[in-house]
């Protein structure tokens, strides 16, 4: 598989209750040409991962409709599109329109990801925004079905990305982790969000060290 291909996959995937940020228009708040930018853009930032010696896959959840959902980047709002875009010396652009939004987990993680110069690459366990039946503009955690399909994606990632680590952010994310981790180290840390903020930056700044070690 290439990176064009999985870009591909990414496109066609479709479940109740999500959204593809990838394939899909949010008439509030996307541009018209939203899901090809972001297309382009994750693209963009997959191949620059992919020429270099990549330190580690960050893995979460899924993406949030305040993040990732508007951006089409793991754990990035629109206060952190442009961090982003200097990690991996690119240009990136808005695929939202309207006032700038921020979600509370992208802010802890760029916090500590502003403290790391080796090169990490951000994902979910299922790339989509799952959401409530009754609110587009709510967060749930994906189904069994929706794991399973996110994971069989993880997977060519990682086989593309060639990661020397893998670091699942979140008690979800570091089952599916450890499941397909092979040879490859695993970092699990807790998830910032419900009281886990603390622990979270100081698994970080402990992490931060080893890789500098």
């Amino acid at each position: 598989m290439t990176l064009d291909q999985f870009i591909d996959q990414l496109r066609s995937l479709k479940f109740d209750c999500t959204f593809n940020p990838y394939s899909e228009t949010c008439k509030e708040f996307d541009l018209q040409n939203a899901p090809q930018l972001r297309c382009r853009q994750l693209l963009k930032i997959a191949r620059q991962a992919q020429a270099c010696e990549l330190e580690a896959l960050w893995i979460g959840r899924d993406l949030g409709y305040r993040g990732g959902r508007r951006t089409g980047l793991a754990f990035t709002d629109d206060l952190h599109l442009h961090a982003h875009a200097d990690r991996w010396d690119i240009e990136l652009s808005r695929p939202t329109r309207g006032e700038i939004v921020g979600e509370r987990t992208a802010t802890v993680l760029w916090n500590a990801l502003s403290q790391i110069k080796q090169p990490v690459f951000l994902w979910n366990v299922f790339p989509l925004h799952p959401f409530q039946e009754d609110n587009s503009y709510s967060n749930r955690s994906h189904n069994a079905k929706e794991r399973a399909s996110g994971t069989e994606l993880l997977v060519e990632l990682i086989d593309l990305l060639q990661p020397k680590k893998l670091l699942p952010i979140g008690k979800d994310a570091a089952r599916v982790a450890n499941l397909i981790s092979g040879e490859r180290e695993v970092l699990a840390v807790r998830h910032p969000s419900y009281g886990g903020q603390r622990e979270f930056l100081e698994q970080m700044a402990r992490y931060n060290c080893t890789a500098h070690a």
